[in-house]
């Protein structure tokens, strides 16, 4: 909290969250080396259990779903795919490229135990995935 008007201390943390959710933002969405094969972003996601099953968010706004595919990998989740770039182009030089664009692919740790996908979905640009722990 150096630098900041010490007696504004709740506005000062408030401050240090949103850089630290600026900060992770941009870690997520950061490009990797293009052409290694490797995937070049990784999408954010939102883990919920309710019930007895696991419900998986995963921000994927503006892609395809038939560019998407989730499988059950051990002791994680993979959602991998990729988002293409607009098929429409616009005239005119690139001022700004925050969307993240290409090859992407998400591990998500699931608890231990025997899992199956009984659900997936999209649904205001999340990928909505069910699990359901088998017995």
């Amino acid at each position: 909290m150096t630098g900041r008007n010490s007696g504004n201390w709740m506005w000062e943390q408030a401050l240090e969250l949103l850089e630290e959710a600026t900060r992770l933002q941009r870690q997520f969405f950061e490009p990797r080396t293009p052409g290694s094969g490797a995937p070049c972003w990784e999408p954010p996601v939102d883990v919920i259990e309710a019930d007895g099953q696991h419900w998986i968010l995963v921000a994927l706004p503006g892609v395809s779903p038939q560019r998407v595919h989730a499988a059950i990998d051990g002791s994680a989740l993979i959602v991998q795919g990729e988002r293409a770039m607009p098929a429409k182009s616009y005239p005119g030089a690139i001022r700004r490229l925050e969307i993240p664009y290409g090859r992407f692919e998400r591990r998500i740790p699931i608890p231990p135990g025997r899992f199956e996908l009984r659900e997936q979905r999209f649904e205001n640009g999340c990928l909505v995935i069910g699990l359901r722990r088998i017995v």
